[in-house]
């Protein structure tokens, strides 16, 4: 278990650590990275499949946020939008009292794969109350990452790179 931590530990700083701390050792300021640390998890997460690097690219742009930052971090958190999706879709079912769906994350994919068309037509509601429900909880996670990001960049700065 001990070398399975090591290696993920390792993967992790390699992968996300390095490539942070060398956009600060660029110019970019602890609290430009951490917005757009925050940026990328909050727009990783839109319950809407295939949208996420498009947002982020907005965002980078209307922002002034680093391109590649914010999409090496949308591309880490990708696996918590399937997770999140589900929670989403309940969550607007919940806010706009409909009756919930038997679906799961495999079959809305597989929806998907098989009839983009037909998946949008047949989940468009869905997706829309999936989407205010992530707006709301989105806008403050956003300052909330925010906040816990600023002092965590601002640490990483004063830390020397050792690429592994």
């Amino acid at each position: 278990m001990n070398l399975k931590d090591s290696k993920f530990t390792a993967f992790f700083h390699r992968a996300l650590a390095v490539p942070l701390i060398g956009f600060l050792k660029l110019g970019l300021s602890p609290e430009k990275l951490a917005l757009t640390i925050a940026f990328g998890i909050v727009l990783g997460i839109v319950p809407v499949i295939g949208v996420t690097t498009i947002l982020c690219a907005l965002a980078a742009f209307l922002f002034r946020l680093n391109m590649p930052a914010i999409q090496l971090i949308n591309y880490f958190v990708a696996p918590l939008q399937l997770i999140f999706l589900i929670p989403f879709i309940r969550a607007g079912e919940f806010l706009f009292r409909d009756q919930p769906l038997p679906l799961n994350v495999y079959q809305i994919i597989g929806m998907i794969q098989t009839d983009v068309m037909g998946a949008v037509n047949f989940l468009w509601w869905t997706t829309m109350h999936a989407i205010v429900a992530w707006l709301v909880i989105g806008a403050p996670l956003l300052i909330i990452l925010y906040i816990v990001f600023v002092p965590i960049v601002r640490r990483l700065v004063s830390r020397p790179i050792v690429a592994e």
